[in-house]
């Protein structure tokens, strides 16, 4: 349960700073208190001068996500708002890479090096072949970025 309610939090995060949107009416969207937010997360917040809340540029909060690996999903531990966006594009470009066969976007992360939360390597498949087995194989099929709670 508590992951869940941290995954909630995070995507309240996310999306006040891609939308634009109030922290309030976030929260209510993700079913979650404001408040709760605000403990959990008011590092990656900052208070204008009318007293409204806005998502920093970036933060450093803890997610756990779920990518394509060698032998199917895995889900790696990252800090940071910045991994996490190159992870989803990476995931994105997988998955349109399997739906259509454009490989175009996959070539931007064939080199980038990122990192997980204890500075271990995150290994991106990029091989277009593996990706193509993997896919047939149905192991990478996935909802959401975000890990499941079990």
């Amino acid at each position: 349960m508590e992951q869940e309610k941290w995954n909630r939090v995070v995507h309240v995060i996310s999306k006040m700073r891609s939308e634009g949107r109030s922290l309030t009416q976030v929260a209510k969207d993700f079913d979650i208190d404001r408040r709760i937010v605000l403990a959990r997360a008011g590092s990656a917040l900052q208070k204008t001068k009318s007293g409204r809340y806005e998502a920093k540029r970036s933060d450093r909060l803890l997610r756990v996500l779920v990518i394509p690996g060698s032998y199917g999903l895995t889900e790696v531990s990252v800090r940071g708002s910045a991994t996490a966006r190159k992870l989803a594009g990476y995931s994105d470009a997988v998955q349109r890479f399997l739906r259509t066969g454009d490989s175009s976007q996959l070539k931007k992360f064939k080199n980038l090096k990122l990192v997980d939360e204890n500075r271990d390597p995150i290994k991106l498949v990029t091989n277009l072949d593996e990706l193509h087995r993997l896919g047939s194989a149905g192991v990478l099929s996935f909802e959401s970025l975000y890990a499941r709670v079990a």
